[in-house]
């Protein structure tokens, strides 16, 4: 068998409890653009994208708030091109209310160059928002191990 190289990821889809709350958090606080809506046998749903290209899928069918204790998605990480674009989101982010894993923006692990600030979304979905420099100056929360591995 011939090895082929891994296809970039097209779009990340979620399912969330409430349609309009999660737009609103997705749309005004990470800043997508909502590029369609629709409604199929009472399950509502929402395209979600930068500049021009679709980037999350939001699916109104889940019953409950996401479960880290089961298989499936771990966590969504966003990137952005600096420490100071982390900063301003976790400035927008605080003023919207949302509590952080840890305090400020933290590196991925001890003495690495990138990482970022550690949140969830109003379902409780995991969320990444980190650059790749930058983050190095504090202490790794989890040491040596990947910080985005444990909150």
């Amino acid at each position: 068998m011939t090895a082929i190289s891994a296809p970039p990821t097209g779009h990340i889809g979620l399912n969330v409890t409430d349609l309009d709350r999660s737009l609103a958090f997705y749309r005004d606080v990470i800043g997508f653009e909502v590029t369609g809506e629709g409604a199929h046998e009472g399950r509502r749903y929402a395209f979600l994208g930068r500049a021009g290209t679709l980037a999350l899928t939001l699916w109104q069918q889940a019953s409950g708030a996401y479960d880290s204790g089961r298989a499936g998605l771990h966590h969504l990480s966003f990137e952005v091109d600096s420490v100071d674009a982390v900063r301003e989101y976790e400035r927008d982010l605080r003023a919207y209310g949302v509590e952080f894993a840890y305090d400020g923006v933290v590196p991925h692990g001890e003495g690495a160059a990138s990482g970022g600030i550690f949140f969830h979304d109003p379902d409780g979905t995991r969320l990444e928002i980190c650059t790749r420099s930058g983050a190095g100056d504090g202490a790794a929360p989890a040491g040596a191990a990947p910080t985005c591995g444990f909150f």
